[in-house]
C-alpha cells in the first residue's frame, strides 16, 4: 500500500509540472519533453496495474 500511495504522490508531482508547462510555455524547463512523457507512460502502467489488480 506504501508503494502504491508513493507511486501516486510521485505522479501528481509529475503532472503539477506537466501542467505548468501548458499554462506557462516560456517557463517550461529544457527536459519537459521528457516529464511529459515519463508522466503518461507511469500514468498509463499505473492505471493497467490497478485494473488488473481489481479483476483478480
Amino acid at each position: 500500500m506504501k508503494n502504491k500511495k508513493a507511486i501516486l504522490i510521485l505522479l501528481i508531482i509529475l503532472n503539477i509540472m506537466v501542467l505548468m508547462g501548458q499554462v506557462y510555455p516560456a517557463g517550461a524547463p529544457p527536459f519537459a519533453r521528457l516529464i511529459n512523457i515519463i508522466f503518461l507512460v507511469g500514468s498509463l502502467f499505473f492505471f493497467i496495474s490497478s485494473i488488473g489488480k481489481k479483476r483478480n
